[in-house]
């Protein structure tokens, strides 16, 4: 800053034609700095009082202007006595001779290097059959593409690579059928393969309900598990009168309580969803929500498992919602969750939107225009965002934004200036990550 003001200064007094000339100064140190190309382009040796360094012109704007005052100044150097030829060759063998030696060495040094980046990197792929059990639900339409995904995400194989290479390098496309397997954690890809391969692995009559998961995909995998058809499940699920729910209740939404669940042969569409329903009671029960409070509860823990990633986020985004709430914080208690808008469009799997579906005073779910909790819970929310509704963390944040979409590590922010800068990480994040869209 002080350079572009000295330089600035100069400039007016030169339009001005105040600027007096320098004397010449002869003294070595003169000619040291008159000799030097750098001189001008903002390098002052350290020690140099401000005071006496000659005045500088202002500062080249682009690359090309630097490199033609460097050349400019060079030219009105007095050119050194010319060296001889011998001493120009000597110097060019010398340097032969070192990059020669320097190729040799690192060709001599590749194969050890290769073998050391080799040994220090992890390999993508596990090794062996795994141990341990963990379910894993295979969809009805489930590319193998998604599959990867699933398993990478339940720790059954180490990378989406390791496991979606192998199907493509098969010779025939495998046939995967809907439903919950039974694996390992930590398979090797091919042990994983083999074991979604094997009738023996799939589990009859097993649904595993992932938290945050919607009443319609529910359905979906509760026909997949059960073999009951889809169409029978729908319509139990429409007479609400038999599941006990809350007056407000206008579906079974947020009531289907995620878990693992295993069926008896012959278990009718109607008793399946009683299961369920009565096992997030249980949870509500445990929690210790009053019948009187357990529609609000669901709503707004439906919001917070939608909304947050990490565990002890969830207690951050459950107080984020509840300032604005509070008039006296968030005057115009627009909660201005995206979830809520996506669930109102029908797509249950998202929680980003578009400008258009934020300003659509039609969708009853948008949170952008209607204030106050939206008219109904948009997931199925399991113990942990149940017991964030009820114990959320002490804050004033009034903002959140999931900066890294990779790890869900999220910025909480109370001013809007930090709001804005962590929205500006975020950014820079999906900017390094396009495959996030």
């Amino acid at each position: 800053m002080r350079d572009a003001a000295r330089a600035a200064e100069a400039e007016r007094e030169r339009a001005d034609g105040t600027a007096a000339p320098a004397d010449v100064d002869d003294s070595a140190a003169a000619r040291a700095a008159r000799n030097n190309p750098f001189a001008g382009l903002g390098y002052q040796a350290e020690g140099t009082p401000a005071a006496t360094a000659p005045t500088r012109p202002s500062q080249p704007s682009s690359r090309t202007d630097r490199r033609a005052q460097v050349s400019s100044q060079l030219a009105d150097r007095v050119p050194a006595p010319r060296k001889s030829r011998r001493g120009g060759w000597g110097c060019l063998i010398v340097v032969l001779i070192v990059l020669g030696l320097m190729a040799a060495a690192a060709f001599a040094l590749q194969g050890p290097i290769t073998q050391l980046i080799a040994a220090t990197q992890e390999p993508e792929d596990y090794e062996g059959g795994g141990s341990g059990e963990v379910l894993v639900m295979i969809h009805d339409g489930d590319t193998g593409s998604d599959i990867a995904d699933t398993l990478l995400e339940q720790d059954v194989v180490k990378s989406y690579s390791a496991f979606y290479d192998l199907l493509l390098a098969q010779s025939a496309d495998p046939v995967f059928q809907p439903g919950a397997y039974l694996l390992a954690k930590q398979m090797s890809a091919q042990a994983a393969l083999e074991s979604l391969q094997d009738p023996e692995t799939r589990q009859e009559l097993t649904v595993v309900i992932p938290e945050g998961t919607a009443a319609v995909d529910v359905l979906v995998s509760l026909s997949e598990g059960t073999e009951i058809p889809l169409a029978e499940l729908q319509a139990a699920a429409a007479d609400l009168s038999v599941f006990g729910l809350p007056a407000e209740a206008t579906s079974l939404e947020g009531f289907l309580f995620p878990a693992t669940y295993t069926f008896e042969p012959g278990t009718t569409a109607v008793d399946v969803l009683k299961t369920l329903v009565n096992r997030q009671f249980q949870a509500l029960d445990e929690a210790g929500v009053a019948p009187a409070d357990r529609w609000k509860t669901i709503v707004m823990a439906s919001l917070i498992q939608r909304e947050a990633g990490l565990r002890d986020d969830y207690y951050k985004v459950a107080r984020v919602f509840y300032n604005r709430l509070d008039p006296n914080q968030w005057e115009s208690g627009l909660l201005e969750s995206d979830a809520t808008v996506a669930y109102g469009t029908g797509n249950t799997h998202l929680v980003t939107t578009t400008d258009d579906e934020r300003e659509d005073p039609n969708n009853a779910y948008n949170t952008y225009l209607h204030p106050g909790l939206p008219v109904g819970p948009i997931s199925n929310p399991g113990d942990l965002a149940i017991d964030a509704t009820l114990h959320p963390a002490d804050g004033t944040w009034l903002f959140f934004v999931t900066w890294n979409l990779d790890t869900g590590e999220t910025i909480f922010s109370t001013t809007v200036d930090e709001h804005d800068a962590g929205v500006a990480k975020w950014l820079d994040w999906m900017e390094e990550h396009p495959e996030y869209g």
